[in-house]
């Protein structure tokens, strides 16, 4: 069977393209499908739309190529610090505090716009003569056929590859279209995202506020700005959404603190429910998930992104070694070694994050007293402190090849 190219990736986001990269590295040829128009998130305003980035995505994206052009728009976390906390009561005695100098690899992790991110990821692939980009246009069929997948648009054109990635969000249509099913529950909570500008510098430091109705991130940007994720019920975040910017402010005040001095807003605002969906296979016949296609998790530690550049990472390492093995790289025996790897590591961070959500999401004196002894331990105890670090920061476990930095 005659291919238009050797995979196709359905969805631009962010894990689409780091996945086209990889491939294209080790030469692969790939068409990468994207429902928005080109360059709609290059913008040279900022959004409000930040990630964090674990050390072991950072090396990802030098290993790719994307690094350099945005070493100096990311912002360097030094320090984390997490803890129960109480609108308008300050921080709780008992706390966890990551130090990136307890690591052997400094700094914890970065901070990076969308904005950034995404117009580097768009100028390495138009720069590849080995990836095709289809801007405003979707897969909305699929048919297995001998010898590869044929896939048609929303445009009426049919393509055809020996393997289609879906890399199209929660509500995957690849894996919907492929027969797999997924598992989940919401939260009952709403994410409340923004930027904000602050008259103290935050010297890197990133914050963890685990407040009764859900966590508040405060999370370092390039000057004196932070952004937040703000968990809330939903009937609260509800309210607070529907508030203009100065009565936003003022409810966010008691819980943000005085400690980077007076606030306020530095870009839009936005919210999203949250939920937990986990599809219940990574891989069907010429099809493999990755990104929130495969799990959408709480975003409690920043994790969405780094999960979704590890099954990248996996991914392009399971698929470049059958290609040089002269293996059929959509083969099903092939697919089920990246199940293998990825589906049971991020299964587990998953779950862990909704356990964590669970336990610090209440008021309960007798969890708040057990949770605040758990992370006393934790952090007069090194050595499981580090242990901890290094899980956050992607550094555990069996690593593929392009998250210690190594070219595929």
């Amino acid at each position: 069977m005659k291919h238009d190219s050797d995979v196709i990736i359905a969805g631009g986001g962010l894990n689409g393209p780091a996945l086209a990269l990889a491939l294209a590295s080790a030469g692969l040829s790939v068409t990468l499908v994207d429902a928005a128009p080109a360059r709609q998130r290059a913008t040279d305003t900022f959004d409000g739309r930040a990630y964090a980035l674990a050390i072991a995505s950072q090396k990802l994206l030098a290993a790719i190529g994307v690094w350099e052009p945005l070493a100096d728009q990311a912002q360097p976390m030094m320090e984390v610090k997490a803890m129960d906390g109480h609108a308008g009561e300050g921080p709780a005695p008992f706390f966890l505090h990551f130090d990136s100098r307890e690591l052997d690899q400094s700094p914890v992790g970065y901070m990076l716009e969308d904005r950034f991110l995404y117009r580097a990821f768009l100028d390495a692939m138009e720069a590849s003569d080995k990836i095709t980009l289809l801007h405003q246009t979707q897969v909305v069929g699929q048919e297995v056929q001998p010898g590869g997948v044929l896939v048609t648009l929303s445009d009426g054109k049919t393509l055809s590859a020996k393997l289609l990635i879906g890399a199209d969000g929660r509500r995957s249509g690849v894996a919907e279209r492929a027969g797999i099913t997924r598992e989940g529950w919401g939260y009952g909570q709403t994410a409340l995202v923004a930027a904000i500008e602050h008259e103290k510098p935050h010297d890197g430091i990133a914050y963890q506020f685990f407040m009764p109705t859900g966590p508040l991130a405060i999370l370092p940007l390039k000057g004196n700005r932070s952004s937040i994720v703000w968990s809330e019920t939903d009937e609260n975040a509800k309210t607070i959404s529907a508030l203009n910017d100065e009565d936003f402010l003022a409810v966010l005040r008691p819980r943000f603190g005085d400690f980077l001095g007076p606030i306020k807003l530095a870009g839009p605002r936005f919210s999203y429910p949250l939920n937990l969906t986990l599809a219940k296979a990574y891989a069907a016949e010429r099809v493999a998930l990755v990104g929130d296609a495969a799990h959408g998790v709480h975003p409690i530690a920043g994790q969405g992104l780094n999960l979704g550049l590890r099954d990248v990472a996996a991914l392009a390492e399971v698929v470049v070694e059958a290609m040089r093995r002269g293996e059929d790289i959509g083969a099903q025996d092939v697919l089920e070694r990246y199940q293998g790897w990825r589906r049971f590591d991020s299964t587990s961070l998953a779950l862990g994050m909704d356990t964590v959500n669970k336990l610090f999401s209440n008021d309960n004196p007798l969890l708040k007293a057990g949770r605040d002894l758990g992370m006393g331990l934790v952090q007069a105890i090194p050595g499981l402190r580090r242990g901890f670090m290094r899980q956050a920061a992607g550094l555990s476990g069996p690593l593929p090849r392009l998250l210690q930095g190594r070219a595929l």
